[in-house]
């Protein structure tokens, strides 16, 4: 169950580029939390709950292969993304915001400026395999928010 979890039920299974497919798999749940009316608080509990999660079984992963962030792990990838569609509950779930979640967590997640890299290079665990996530969801917050500000 715990690698299942971790792989985003085999989405991170998928190549080339795991990080993209656990991305999209993400994507998807959350466009399915917010078009059933999720309530953004649920929506937070929910991130939480998978970073803790996913930080305790990323933990017990690379405590069993040794390795460290392996690419088929991307439970990291969901719980950033869905950081990134936050702003989604006061923009609506279009095509336009769906693809921009989408294209600013990827390039923060795979370019990490800094802190991210930072974060990435120096934080171990399974923390260190989430936390460059989370704050690549927080950046791409960041730039989705001043696209529409620049927009409107």
């Amino acid at each position: 169950m715990s690698f299942w979890l971790a792989v985003g039920l085999g989405s991170g299974l998928l190549r080339p580029a795991p990080g993209t497919w656990g991305s999209l798999f993400g994507l998807g749940l959350g466009y399915w939390a917010l078009s059933v009316g999720m309530s953004i608080e649920l929506f937070m509990a929910a991130i939480i709950a998978v970073s803790v999660l996913g930080t305790s079984v990323i933990n017990q992963i690379e405590t069993q292969s040794g390795i460290h962030d392996a690419p088929e792990i991307v439970i990291d990838e969901v719980a950033g993304i869905w950081i990134a569609m936050l702003p989604l509950y006061h923009l609506g779930t279009s095509y336009v915001t769906l693809l921009l979640c989408f294209i600013l967590f990827r390039f923060f997640d795979i370019v990490k400026p800094w802190p991210i890299g930072w974060l990435d290079k120096k934080v171990n665990g399974g923390f260190g395999v989430m936390i460059d996530d989370i704050v690549a969801g927080v950046f791409a917050i960041i730039g989705i928010e001043i696209f529409f500000l620049v927009a409107m």
